[in-house]
């Protein structure tokens, strides 16, 4: 299985990402160690351009890094045919035992990734390096992670084998398996339609009151992640059903077949910019206190607050769309 054309590509990526990312850390250790901005000596002039190269070859590898996700599930939703009980990419990922965690990994690298790029953009936008240390010390939290995420993903294609019997979605978000996944499909569905719009209408609120007031932004930005994670639950717990139309299948991945118009990439898309940018609106909070950083960064988070606002705004009309449509009716 290893040598499907997409498991190549998710390789050939994660080991370039994890490569670059190396060379990234040891030149980030190097800035960290000796960087003094009012040095005007050779080895800081030589750190000045390793820092522009390292952060736009960063930059862009992240960039094929948040891609990788979206490619990740894609082709475990293509290679469930192989499998004998799998109906979609939940059967795939539970061919062995490295499928879940790497997903679980790709997910958190991403929000990792989009912080650390919305960082970098921040600090390229001042004229005094005014983020460089935060930004190699959160760059080097994140290549472990990444180098950790290509090692399970080679485990995960190279341990496939097409005679493997694995589990179909209907046992895996069963409310019966036992699982985690079993837990949240168990999660009962009218407090989790209170908490998920209750959460989605504070957040739009309280982005809304920082877009126009500009205060507020540590209290969006954690409402925004909580939303995020709610929502996430959500989308097991009642969403799907809607779009199934059935009281009993709670599988998040089905929602990326043909059949249901592909809506689960729109949807963990829109979830997953939205969660990235107000969480990046959090983390910018306390470095708006560096040189430059005051007039730069006020302009950014309101974009990024805006960004959160439209991708649940959409999230949120595509899920009550199907749930005011379904033929499926739920107390």
């Amino acid at each position: 299985m290893i040598m499907h054309p997409a498991a190549l590509a998710l390789l050939a990526t994660a080991l370039l990402v994890s490569g670059m990312g190396v060379h990234a850390g040891y030149q980030g250790m190097r800035i960290l160690a000796k960087w003094d901005i009012r040095s005007g000596s050779e080895l800081q002039l030589e750190l000045e351009r390793k820092t522009y190269l390292v952060s736009t070859v960063m930059s862009n590898i992240l960039v094929f890094q948040l891609m990788s996700l979206f490619l990740y599930i894609y082709t475990a939703d293509s290679l469930y045919p192989l499998f004998t009980g799998a109906m979609c990419a939940a059967g795939s990922l539970n061919a062995n035992s490295f499928g879940y965690p790497v997903l679980s990994l790709k997910v958190l690298n991403f929000l990792l990734a989009g912080v650390w790029l919305i960082v970098n953009y921040a600090d390229n936008k001042g004229y005094d390096y005014p983020l460089i240390k935060i930004k190699y010390e959160l760059l080097n939290l994140l290549i472990p992670l990444l180098m950790l995420e290509s090692f399970l993903l080679l485990g995960y294609f190279a341990g496939i084998k097409p005679d493997i019997i694995t589990s179909c979605c209907g046992s895996l978000f069963s409310h019966e398996s036992g699982s985690f996944s079993g837990e949240i499909a168990a999660l009962p569905h009218i407090p989790m339609k209170i908490a998920f719009f209750s959460s989605m209408a504070l957040t739009l609120a309280s982005g809304l009151f920082f877009c126009l007031k500009g205060r507020g932004g540590n209290l969006f930005s954690v409402l925004a992640t909580l939303t995020f994670l709610i929502s996430a639950a959500a989308l097991v717990s009642f969403i799907c059903l809607y779009f199934y139309e059935l009281p009993t299948h709670h599988c998040p991945f089905c929602l990326l077949q043909k059949e249901y118009g592909y809506v689960g990439y729109a949807m963990y898309a829109t979830l997953l910019c939205g969660g990235v940018a107000g969480l990046g609106t959090g983390v910018l909070m306390p470095l708006k206190k560096h040189g430059s950083m005051a007039r730069i960064i006020p302009p950014l988070q309101r974009r990024l607050a805006l960004v959160t606002i439209v991708c649940y705004l959409l999230f949120t009309s595509i899920a009550s769309w199907k749930m005011y449509f379904s033929a499926l009716r739920m107390g």
